[in-house]
């Protein structure tokens, strides 16, 4: 008699194991964003073991990546690889290996992630509500400690200044994950394919993740969230998306609005705080349960074909406006306050202040210029993983402290040189050209990954978010879904666009 395989089969074991790497940002959340030393060496382990349930369950027909993926793929090996030699001539080891760990973790998980969702559909389809429901858990967990702060103790760090920065404990790091589960959000609630409640929920789901947002006071996630915005009504250039994206934004900012008048929810101190933050989350609740019945009668009127559908009479290129629009918004501000030889008589970057909505000032442009500098005497190899700090201290003109350069590209210049960048290119044009491409072949699914992924490239442009496993494992999984697709997308993929056309009214899926 022969015994069964005690192996898992798909498609139940690619489940289980798609599941488990989807989840995995959520639970290293809590385990202070995954940034030291010993959740990330877990982290890393996880991921390995993953990568072999994934060769256990995933078809030997399947295990074949299409050329963007293998670009990605290699690009990223390459960085790996890079940044573990760097280490031999990088001034400090420790933080070295770090980074080599980090980048190895992100290899793995996008690896798996990428042999994982190629096969089926439906099985890629998951991926932005389970990642958005995770987000929703986080954010959702720093903003009960504000409201309900003598249920749940949640301490902010000293260095936050009043900013939500829990669990990840770095606010800018939480504004950029509200900021990408936002464009999630506003996708799911706009895709005219997915189910009704779905939609609903998604809808209601925004309005914790615009409140988080906005108590972050982090300028570069706020700008995030609207540049993904922008790509989103880009690449889903439809009524049904764009009415979605406004009941969205009008119920977050509503949300916003109500947690700026509480001086407690606000900043972390005022009077009664108990009695201020059950008030803030009962509106909240409210504009939540308002948010869903909105998206529910717009999935009706949508459906009885009594509102406006189809495209948006956008222009023919109107992709390149919006990525004119998106570059403008990331290059003027920092342009305009870089070349100001009049600084603000009061310093707005510190603290849980709405004066630093209202202004571009920032340490960055000081910390781009060593690292710029720190390229130019190391341009081949760079000075080493980590190296950054090390020229910090003796290049600063400020006493700030500071580990990174706040920018990936540039750090991975002055710290891996030429050969760096180039490797961190292929990375990058790999994902692209895969997006590129299941955008032409299956815009439904991949409009909301590629939107959130400018979200993240745009925040990760201008702070330490590659640091973060949290966050850019969010990037990653997103990034593996669309090299996953881009080698069967064109077999298996709809037609339509999401533009809420009569097909798709009368397609839905889950």
């Amino acid at each position: 008699m022969r015994l069964p395989s005690p192996r898992l089969t798909p498609p139940a074991g690619r489940l289980v194991v798609a599941l488990i790497a989807l989840v995995a940002p959520t639970a290293i959340a809590f385990a202070d964003g995954g940034y030291f030393e010993g959740a990330r060496a877990v982290a890393l382990v996880g991921a390995g073991l993953v990568c072999v349930l994934t060769a256990l369950v995933v078809p030997a027909r399947d295990l074949i990546p299409s050329r963007p993926a293998l670009l990605a793929l290699g690009g990223l090996a390459a960085l790996t690889a890079w940044t573990a030699i760097s280490t031999s001539w990088a001034p400090s080891s420790d933080p070295a290996w770090a980074t080599a760990e980090r980048d190895a973790l992100y290899l793995a998980a996008l690896a798996a992630t990428t042999l994982l969702l190629a096969e089926p559909r439906a099985l890629a389809r998951l991926v932005e509500p389970v990642l958005l429901a995770g987000i929703v858990v986080v954010i959702g967990y720093g903003l009960l400690g504000r409201l309900l702060p003598d249920i749940l103790n949640v301490v902010s760090s000293p260095s936050a200044g009043g900013r939500l920065d829990q669990p990840l404990t770095y606010w800018n790091a939480v504004g950029a994950l509200a900021a990408v589960g936002t464009v999630l959000a506003a996708r799911l609630a706009g895709d005219d394919t997915r189910a009704p409640m779905l939609r609903s929920a998604a809808a209601a789901a925004a309005v914790p993740l615009l409140v988080g947002l906005y108590l972050t006071f982090s300028r570069g996630a706020i700008a995030a969230c609207v540049a993904g915005l922008v790509v989103l009504l880009a690449v889903a250039p439809s009524f049904t998306q764009l009415r979605a994206a406004v009941i969205v934004a009008e119920a977050g900012v509503i949300g916003a609005a109500l947690a700026a008048a509480s001086p407690y929810v606000r900043t972390l101190h005022g009077s009664h705080p108990g009695l201020q933050g059950a008030a803030v989350l009962i509106a909240l609740l409210a504009i939540m349960l308002l948010a869903a019945l909105t998206q529910t009668w717009a999935v009706r009127v949508e459906r009885d074909g009594t509102t406006r559908l189809g495209r948006l009479p956008l222009p023919r290129h109107h992709g390149y406006v919006a990525a004119a629009l998106v570059a403008a918004m990331l290059v003027v501000p920092v342009a305009i306050a870089a070349g100001s030889d009049t600084p603000s008589s009061v310093d707005p970057r510190f603290g849980s202040s709405t004066s630093r909505l209202a202004s571009a000032d920032s340490p960055r442009y000081e910390y781009w210029r060593v690292a710029i500098e720190s390229f130019a005497d190391h341009p081949v190899q760079g000075v080493g993983a980590g190296g950054f700090a090390v020229e910090w201290l003796r290049e600063r003109t400020e006493a700030n402290p500071a580990r990174d350069a706040h920018s990936l590209p540039i750090e991975t210049l002055a710290e891996l040189g030429i050969i760096g960048a180039a490797a961190l290119a292929l990375l990058i044009a790999g994902i692209a050209i895969a997006t590129r491409r299941v955008l032409r072949a299956d815009p439904v699914l991949a409009a909301g990954p590629a939107a959130a992924l400018v979200a993240y490239a745009f925040h990760a442009s201008i702070d330490w978010d590659w640091e973060m496993p949290a966050l850019s494992l969010v990037a990653v999984v997103l990034a593996g879904q669309m090299l996953a697709r881009s080698r069967t997308s064109t077999a298996t993929a709809p037609s339509t666009t999401s533009a809420g056309s009569a097909a798709n009214r009368n397609r839905v899926e889950p």
